[in-house]
């Protein structure tokens, strides 16, 4: 009966977005939009009441989707992908919405006002948007303090990044610039992630290369954290790339990957729209092909042993699912949620626990990787 009702509940809030809320978000400038969302996430979050509110129109809870990962506990694999909360302003909502962990950011050394606007673009029949925020955030000391001290209901990553300017250009100044938002989020969190994959900063993405990765995982490594951390790496990268990645990860002990960032790839075939209407990178459907080839390289090149966050089109349980088989233990969204509304996260982890039924799992570990089995 609960399971009824709360799919009769998914299906009409999923209704009234659809065919009115979406329909007058789309007509607003898609960033006004995001700044709107935040503060109404703020607002929700910020009393008991209005949180359990919230989670009564959106949460649901499934003991076949909780698992342990890396000593943490996590009640479902579904979060919010780093690009939407870049300031951690929404943590204290993100349990009441259904999410089973939140990632924040990027974060950067220095406060960032990002690229010029316009910077972000719908593509609708894509599915997708197009991104030139050039993170955009309130800079690692501000932030830090803010949370500092902070008990978190869902696990948190704190996803940092370099400061999008020239002086960070330099390996040098990039390092410094990582270092410093990773000693200020060193306490706060569950895990770290290190974004080396922006495709819209200044400079673009040095770290990719593997000498230039290994100075700055080697400065990361004179910081005590007791944090896992992982890697957030671009879906255009060549196999040999990804492997001297793979292998610079595993002499610092890195815990996993996040695949994965924006394409850069203007020619994807899955970009339907002829004409881009701006500079930036593209998120959503485009790049789900190539997030879950990445996923699958990357489970088979490391035999399993790294954790996999799957991030790329997860528009239904059944996307998240096909991460999950390839080898993906978490997923993460930002642009499914904003065609297809705020319930899909409740809808994505119901559908799991139809489809581990299914196949007879009893728990989503079970089914993590089996098609690369």
């Amino acid at each position: 009966m609960k399971e009824t009702i709360i799919s009769i509940r998914n299906k009409i809030i999923h209704f009234l977005y659809k065919q009115i809320a979406r329909r007058i978000f789309f007509l607003i400038d898609p960033e006004r939009i995001h700044h709107i969302m935040l503060s109404v996430g703020v607002f929700l979050g910020s009393n008991p009441i209005t949180r359990g509110i919230s989670a009564f129109f959106f949460n649901y809870s499934n003991k076949n989707l909780e698992q342990t990962i890396l000593e943490t506990k996590f009640s479902n694999p579904v979060g919010l992908a780093a690009g939407f909360d870049k300031s951690a302003q929404m943590i204290k909502i993100m349990k009441s919405t259904g999410f089973g962990f939140t990632e924040v950011g990027s974060i950067t050394g220095e406060p960032c006002a990002g690229n010029p606007k316009p910077r972000v673009w719908r593509l609708i029949k894509s599915q997708g948007l197009l991104i030139n925020y050039g993170l955009n955030n309130q800079g690692s000391k501000e932030i830090s303090k803010r949370l500092h001290g902070q008990k978190f209901q869902i696990p948190v990553m704190t996803s940092i990044a370099k400061t999008n300017c020239k002086e960070t250009s330099t390996t040098e100044g990039g390092i410094a610039d990582y270092r410093k938002a990773y000693e200020a989020f060193k306490n706060i969190g569950d895990f770290s992630v290190i974004n080396i994959s922006c495709p819209n900063a200044h400079g673009g993405e040095p770290f990719t290369d593997p000498v230039k990765l290994d100075k700055l995982l080697a400065e990361l490594s004179q910081v005590s954290t007791q944090k896992p951390t992982f890697i957030k790496i671009a879906p255009d990268l060549e196999p040999k790339v990804v492997d001297e990645i793979i292998e610079v990860s595993t002499k610092y002990k890195v815990s996993g990957f996040i695949c994965t960032n924006l394409t850069k790839d203007r020619h994807n075939p899955k970009i339907i729209e002829k004409n881009l209407p701006g500079p930036g990178s593209i998120s959503g459907k485009p790049i789900e092909e190539l997030s879950e080839k990445m996923i699958s390289y990357i489970y088979k090149k490391t035999k399993g042993k790294s954790v996999i966050i799957g991030v790329g089109g997860i528009f239904t349980a059944g996307d998240a699912y096909r991460k999950i088989k390839l080898g993906a233990s978490l997923v993460q969204l930002i642009t499914g949620m904003i065609y297809e509304g705020p319930q899909l996260i409740s809808e994505i982890n119901q559908g799991l626990t139809k489809l581990l039924k299914k196949d007879g799992f009893k728990n989503i570990s079970e089914a993590v990787g089996v098609d690369n089995k």
